[in-house]
């Protein structure tokens, strides 16, 4: 199949360094804000990139949860293919691709667990059935069909019925903190407007890179 024809000239926005936030925090808050206005299609999904200790990467696409200064906050299970990298290798990599807008924001750093105060608080505000499910998915164990899945929703519904449910002791946060941070913005003929806020000790030196 021959796709070479598809293309895209992007002409939405211009970026340049006179028009950046001196935070790549409060310059990530400006677009998410206006991807959110510009009613994009979960605003907050990323794709997550880990790597094995064997070296083998893996991608998939979470949801961004929380963020402020200290780094970017999604919330999994941690027996899952993502959580056993991290484990062994904590270099992490997320992007948005805010494509309607040209845009995309590319992070990379390091994964550490939050603590579990802050998890249960993030957990008792999902609701009831997501509850629930993080209780009944082993993420990433093989399984033999979706029945077990109903099976053993229906186990936790019983076993759950009478009051709150628990914060399981197998899921949780984890935040990233980012050694770097890229604002990309598409322009005519390839040529993009790139900018890469790179941490230097308590600072942060932001560059223009080349398309």
């Amino acid at each position: 199949m021959d796709i070479s024809h598809l293309r895209e000239n992007y002409t939405q926005a211009g970026l340049d360094l006179d028009s950046l936030d001196s935070d790549p925090f409060q310059q990530f808050d400006l677009w998410f804000q206006q991807a959110v206005e510009a009613q994009l299609p979960e605003p907050n999904a990323m794709s997550l990139a880990t790597v094995s200790a064997e070296g083998l990467p893996s991608l998939r696409t979470v949801l961004l949860k929380h963020i402020s200064s200290e780094g970017f906050v999604f919330f999994t299970n941690y027996s899952s293919r993502k959580a056993q990298d991290i484990t062994e290798n904590s270099n992490v990599a997320i992007m948005f691709p805010w494509i309607p807008l040209e845009r995309q924001v590319i992070v990379r750093g390091s994964a550490e667990k939050i603590s579990k105060s802050d998890s249960l608080r993030y957990f008792t505000s999902r609701p009831h059935g997501s509850q629930l499910g993080a209780w009944v998915s082993q993420q990433s164990s093989v399984i033999t069909g979706r029945k077990v899945l109903e099976m053993k929703l229906e186990e936790m519904k019983r076993k759950f019925k009478e009051g709150k449910v628990p914060l399981p002791d197998f899921w949780g946060g984890y935040r990233i903190v980012p050694d770097s941070i890229e604002f990309w913005q598409g322009r005519p003929n390839r040529l993009h407007d790139r900018f890469l806020y790179r941490r230097e000790q308590s600072d942060w030196c932001i560059e223009r890179l080349s398309p």
